[in-house]
């Protein structure tokens, strides 16, 4: 008989150092290569009437592309088909006679659930995940899942001298793939191209790490890294490990390098403890699951706030009466970016000065970053709203003083317009009438 295997990309847009596609790759006769555009992309969100917004999907299309031709280079296809995967892989099963479906680690509870519902739907099939977006697998971990601190700095005392090991290159070639050539299908949605910084792919992704590394600002990264605006002045791995198009241990490799030839210092270190959050996030969505997206968070209280229809508004288009937070969203509307520092304050001001249920935002940052992760995402507000991973509760930016420490010239307020169409925050009352 045999050994049809399937590989499904998810968030691991690349060849290199991907332990999933190497295990697929093994005892393999023929190798299909799909994902999966899921239409719900397109679709409004939850808590908000925005599907996708425009430089999200410009940036996660090139990606796709990018692996395309790569998988080409090395005799291989890409199937690209524009619905769940739960639909697709069925027909991909039947189709080509799978006995195997590979894909890396999936820590959303969605995606979880689909994966649960394949295997019990095909159970003379094999179904494998293996850890390709984090520095750990889950067995190398010092504790079980269910063991997971609640707190990011006990998880951190536990792990961050711990061994991660030495990434996979990537393989020479791939087996042979049983799809006569496709093209992407007519339609998928067109993206409304803007201008970017971010380029998406794997190429891109690695291009970026190399030139940050080969500068002097991972030394003075601990300096620079609350900045607002400048491209330097933070490492911007995010969206390309968003997206699995760099390897997070290809980027602790890069930095142990840059440290043996440059020296090592806090700032050096200040970019692995960011690492090792993103790594905390990871493995508390999964073992959250659904939690992850309630209004109590892994908490058991609720958060004092509700929904006001303008101030959200308000908030989602730059116009609050906060210059600093009007400035971040509008670079976030029209980028698909906003510093970390600027994540905070606009958090800080929907749940503490508008008094906004923290989901919508969380929901807003989903259709807009291109640097979205389910784990990260919603884990960063369920820690600044307080129902989260911090042993200290809600948290609260006083918003002058962040203006005059990160902003004191008003820079980034002037360059991004937020000092303008600045709208008072009680303009209707508990009834949502107008307030004269």
């Amino acid at each position: 008989m045999k050994a049809n295997h399937l590989f499904l990309f998810t968030n691991d847009l690349r060849v290199d150092d991907n332990p999933a596609l190497l295990n697929a790759i093994k005892s393999c006769d023929t190798l299909v290569c799909v994902y999966c555009l899921d239409p719900i992309l397109f679709s409004p969100g939850h808590y908000s009437h925005q599907p996708i917004a425009a430089p999200r999907w410009q940036f996660l299309k090139e990606s796709i592309t990018a692996l395309a031709s790569a998988l080409s280079q090395l005799g291989q296809q890409l199937l690209i088909h524009f619905e769940s995967p739960k639909d697709t892989i069925p027909k991909m099963i039947t189709e080509y006679d799978i006995t195997a479906v590979y894909r890396s680690l999936q820590v959303g509870w969605n995606e979880q659930a689909y994966w649960q519902t394949l295997k019990r739907s095909y159970p003379y099939i094999t179904f494998e995940e293996y850890a390709s977006n984090t520095l750990w697998s889950l067995n190398e971990l010092p504790f079980s899942l269910e063991d997971l601190p609640d707190i990011f700095s006990q998880f951190r005392k536990q792990v961050e001298k711990r061994t991660i090991l030495t990434p996979y290159d990537r393989p020479a070639q791939l087996p042979k793939t049983p799809l006569h050539k496709r093209e992407w299908s007519s339609h998928l949605p067109n993206v409304q191209n803007s201008p970017s910084q971010f380029k998406g792919g794997e190429t891109a992704g690695y291009l970026h790490l190399h030139q940050y590394f080969a500068s002097s600002a991972p030394s003075i990264y601990k300096e620079t890294r609350n900045a607002l605006d400048q491209w330097e002045h933070s490492t911007k791995f995010s969206p390309w490990l968003a997206q699995g198009c760099i390897s997070v241990k290809r980027i602790y490799e890069t930095l142990r390098t840059y440290e043996k030839v440059k020296g090592a210092n806090d700032s050096t270190y200040w970019i692995f403890f960011e690492l090792l959050w993103r790594e905390y996030f990871q493995w508390y969505a999964l073992k959250h699951g659904a939690k992850l997206f309630h209004f109590k968070g892994i908490k058991s209280r609720k958060p004092l706030t509700s929904f006001y229809p303008q101030r959200f508004k308000s908030w989602c288009e730059g116009t609050t009466a906060f210059p600093l937070v009007n400035a971040c969203m509008k670079q976030l509307r029209a980028t698909g970016y906003m510093s970390n520092r600027g994540r905070q304050i606009a958090a800080s001001c929907l749940i503490n000065e508008l008094e906004i249920d923290w989901r919508y935002g969380a929901d807003w940052f989903e259709q807009h970053l291109i640097d979205y992760d389910a784990a990260s995402n919603w884990g960063n507000w369920q820690y600044l709203a307080g129902v989260g991973a911090d042993p200290r509760g809600l948290r609260r930016f006083n918003i002058d003083k962040q203006t005059q420490t990160y902003d004191p010239q008003l820079v980034f307020i002037k360059r991004w317009q937020g000092n303008t169409h600045m709208l008072p925050t009680h303009r209707v009352d508990a009834a949502d009438w107008p307030i004269e």
